[in-house]
Parts: C-alpha cells; structure tokens; sequence
C-alpha cells in the first residue's frame, strides 16, 4: 500500500472533482446534533434498486471551485452540472470502489506544538502518582514548557509538520490548535505564529487558539500570589499582545482545582472577549470546578473534557443546549484512558439530555499522545456508549461548531467546503468497529486530493 501526501493541497487537475463508486455517502445535513438527531448521519446508501455502488443511482459527491456543489444519486448529481454548465471534462474522478464517503473529519481539541515526550509519567501513573501530583513536582506541563521555550521556531514547525501529516492520514482535514506550553508572552507568541504558518501551508486547516492561562509556570509558584500574579499578567500583557498578533481565534483556559478557579476563569475570558477571542474552556477534568457552569454563563463556543461535571454544570449546559447559542461538549476519551481513569465523561447522558456533543484526541505529550481520531471515535463508542452514527457525528458537523466553522465545514452539502474523506469501509458502522485502523483511502481538501493510498 502507497501512500501520497501532495504538498499544499493542491491537485493538478481541473477546478472540479467527482466521487462516484461509494456504497454509502454521510452527507451530515441539517446542522448541529442535539439529542436523538445526533444519531441521524443523513446517509445516502447504494442498495439493490439503486444497482448498487456502481449503478447510475449510487451515491455521489461533486465538488467545484472548493466547494460542494451537488450530492446524490450519480444520475441527478450529473444532470445538476450539466444544467449549471460545468464542463464534465474539467472534473477529475474518485473512484470510492465501494468504500463510504464522510465529510472530513475535525479534531476539535489538540495541543498540537510542544517540544520533548513525557513517557516517563507512565511509570509515575502506574504507582499512583496523579496529574496535579505530578504537576506540583514539577512534571507535567512544567516540564514541556521548559523544553518549548528553548525550542525554535524551526524544530517546532517541523514537529507540527509530522503530526499534520500523521492526522491527514487519519483522515482529519481540520483541528483546532492551541498555544499553551510557552506561559510567557514570547514563546506564546512564537507557537501562535508557527500555527499560523501551517495552517497557511496546508492541506490541514488550523483554527488557533491562545492558551496561556495552561498551568501557572514555575518562576510564580513560589510566591504567596503566584496564581493571582500570573493571571494578572496573562490579562494585562499576553492578551493584549495576542490580539496584536492576530492569529488567534479563541480564549482557552485551564479552569481546575489546583489550577484556575472559575472566578479567574471568568476574568480571564472576559478580558479575552474584549480583546476579540471568542471563550472556550478546559472544564471540569478532575473533579468538579464550575467551569460547565461557566461555559454556559459565557456562552462559550465549547466546553471541554468534562470528565467531572457537577449536577449543576450538567443543568447549565442542558440550559444551554435550548438556546440560539448551545455549548458543544467536546470530550476526550483516549484522555481518560491514558490516565488509567475509572471514569469516563458522561456521554450518554448529555446526548440523552440533548447536549450537543463533539469528540477530540486532546493530543499532548503527557495526557493523550495520540493524533488517530478514528480511534477516538471508537472509544467513544466502546467507554461512552456513543452509537457509531453519534459518534461520527460528533467529528464532522459537531466538531466544526466546536470549533466556530459549523456554517461552512463538517457536512455535504452544497455550498459548504469541499472537505471529504473516501474510507476502505462499506458503512459508518464499519469505522469503530476497527480499532485503531488506517482506512482513509482517499483525503479531499477544498475540493483537492491531498492524500491517496493505494
């Protein structure tokens, strides 16, 4: 098996791209998932009176100046162009042989640039040692914030570059991407900028995100104030430069016991807000702290982990899931499970109380050192009793509300951007059923191939 990154993103053929030959094509229409809707793919199936995969009524996709154009049974979809004038002979043609085709996927929660591994906490894990124990002493964050500061702009894209290139192959076209080990206003910088450029360079698309409120770094920890000191110079001197740089999209903060408090949270936001940052958070990891409650007051974007929400913050984001303006709850299994955790967010119970709900790999060094979305999708399915439908869901039309792109990406449709992915699968029920597997077959990007296997 061959397998073709193109750089850029960028095919050489024709401004328009057809894929025919699919057994079965998740369109993902009708917007954001919320209760039982989130179990809905909108899937279009090649059956017998369509005459199969290869039948004049199997399901297709076109795409045209990076955009979707027409979805459906081949025979409509070509008919569609040709009233719209589009020369067929301008289109290059995917064959999906059978396989199913998805909107591409979103990994809506990554830290993606770091420098230096953590493997060395397993061992620390496997004796006990919990997170803020560890972090307390030093380790965790800490320690990949030493390493980032010392590294250069240029180890750090190429970093980013690998983990890119490790994604698309998973066939993930867009992440979210946050700052977060640097904790000063230099390196925060220096990892917004190295975000900006591999997201201009492609194929995968970057939303970035300002994370300098991680974990308070060491040279506050010894003062009496540290936590409110280092708050202080998060709103008073990173955020404004932050905003001056421009790269960011949104506020992210570590709103935890023994890390931030909600209050600080808050004020963190907030000042995030005027500074042109839409808020979104890290909430309720380890145990209860009143960041789903936050999130809701906020009305953030997306409030992540959740592995420990209380009733009240449970209550908060059902409120909120009946407004104009729900909050995802974007949750991070391979995270729990790498921690050896007993408990898993409850995924069930939000989707039954209709909240929306999204799924990231939460890649990092210490806590979720994987980049395989699918393989999250799968333990969704497995720890969070996702059916595989609200799982896929929670990857496409989920995640890119999650991430403040849920008018343009994350589903077929016309008019929406031309990101899809043909997999060696006959059905979205096939792709948590392997574990960990590579079968993204085919990588569209804005109507480009930019990954081919086979």
């Amino acid at each position: 098996m061959t397998l073709r990154v193109l750089p850029g993103g960028r095919d050489q053929g024709g401004p328009g791209l057809l894929v025919r030959g699919a057994a079965e094509v998740v369109t993902m229409t009708g917007g954001l998932r919320r209760g039982a809707s989130q179990d809905d793919p909108a899937a279009i199936t090649a059956d017998a009176s369509s005459g199969g995969p290869t039948g004049p009524r199997a399901p297709a996709v076109a795409a045209w100046g990076g955009r979707i154009v027409a979805v459906g049974p081949l025979d409509e979809v070509t008919a569609r162009l040709s009233a719209e004038g589009l020369d067929a002979e301008r289109f290059a043609v995917v064959d999906a042989r059978g396989g199913m085709v998805t909107p591409g996927l979103i990994d809506p929660h990554t830290h993606l640039l770091f420098a230096g591994t953590r493997e060395g906490e397993l061992r620390l894990r496997q004796r006990g040692a919990g997170y803020l124990e560890i972090l307390a002493a030093g380790g965790g964050i800490l320690s990949t914030v030493t390493r980032t500061r010392a590294a250069s702009a240029e180890q750090l894209h190429a970093h980013g570059r690998r983990w890119l290139d490790e994604m698309l192959g998973h066939g993930v076209t867009t992440i979210e991407a946050k700052s977060g080990y640097g904790l000063d206003v230099e390196t925060e910088l220096r990892l917004l900028e190295v975000l900006g450029v591999l997201g201009d360079e492609g194929p995968v698309e970057i939303v970035p995100t300002f994370l300098g409120a991680h974990a308070v770094p060491a040279e506050y920890r010894d003062r009496p104030d540290g936590t409110e000191a280092y708050v202080r110079r998060v709103i008073g001197e990173q955020l404004p430069a932050i905003e001056l740089q421009g790269i960011a999209r949104f506020c992210d903060v570590f709103c935890e016991r023994g890390v931030f408090s909600a209050e600080q949270s808050r004020r963190i936001l907030e000042a995030g807000i005027r500074h042109g940052l839409a808020p979104r958070l890290h909430a309720d990891e380890l145990a209860p702290s009143g960041g789903a409650e936050l999130a809701a007051e906020l009305g953030a974007v997306s409030a992540d982990h959740l592995a420990a929400p209380s009733r009240e913050g449970m209550a908060a984001l059902v409120r909120a899931a009946g407004s104009p303006h729900p909050v995802v709850a974007t949750l991070l299994p391979a995270t729990s499970l790498y921690l050896m955790k007993e408990r898993d967010a409850p995924g069930r119970t939000l989707i039954d109380r209709g909240v929306p709900v999204a799924l990231g790999t939460d890649f990092n060094p210490g806590t979720s050192p994987t980049p395989n979305l699918p393989l999250v999708l799968s333990l969704a399915c497995l720890r969070l009793k996702l059916t595989p439908a609200e799982a896929l869901a929670a990857v496409t039309i989920n995640a890119a509300h999650a991430v403040g792109l849920g008018e343009t990406h994350g589903a077929l449709e016309p008019g929406r951007v031309a990101d899809l992915v043909v997999w060696d699968a006959s059905s979205h029920e096939v792709l948590p059923y392997w574990l960990g597997a590579d079968l993204a077959r085919v990588v569209v990007k804005g109507g480009a191939v930019v990954l081919a296997r086979g």
